[in-house]
């Protein structure tokens, strides 16, 4: 198999991987689909230098966590852009359940942390072990430990504020 067919054999398996960084770090499905873009193009161009020292995935989710903090540091450098797509202009629903309304909440509030507790949150919410957000953030277990906690008081006390 040539080096083409692995790599979209590759992208193929972990498609909602990227979709999922992707999507954590955008909030517009254009902004979205760009970033994904990019990061298949980084994954790409650094393809050849995957040496199996790890898992594909943890390094997937390292180039795609690189990228996404670097392509959202580049468009804060550029203004906002504002559409206005029908879609944003329509009501919700008053019925709304409360369990969908308090995950909204909670994402509007993750979205509000630095580029490094969105990434920790994240990998977090995956199921990944303190030591493989270690291994792919950085930092030590310990320090993620700490940090999720830190985190958690902060997004409570948060929420508790806007009930």
């Amino acid at each position: 198999m040539d080096k083409k067919q692995a790599f979209l054999q590759v992208i193929e398996k972990n498609k909602a991987l990227l979709y999922k960084v992707a999507g954590f770090y955008t909030d517009s499905p254009q902004d979205r689909e760009d970033l994904f873009q990019e990061i298949v193009y980084q994954l790409w161009k650094s393809f050849e230098s995957f040496n199996n020292a790890s898992g594909i995935s943890t390094w997937m989710y390292r180039v795609a966590m690189n990228t996404a903090i670097y392509f959202l540091r580049k468009s804060q450098r550029r203004p906002p852009v504002v559409s206005m797509r029908e879609e944003l202009l329509e009501i919700p629903e008053p019925d709304e359940t409360s369990m969908d309304q308090r995950f909204r909440t909670l994402h509007e509030h993750i979205k509000g942390l630095n580029l490094l507790e969105k990434g920790i949150v994240m990998l977090y919410l995956e199921g990944k072990s303190y030591e493989e957000i270690a291994g792919l953030i950085g930092i030590s277990s310990s320090n993620v430990g700490t940090r999720l906690s830190r985190i958690r008081e902060r997004l409570k006390k948060q929420i508790a504020k806007t009930i």
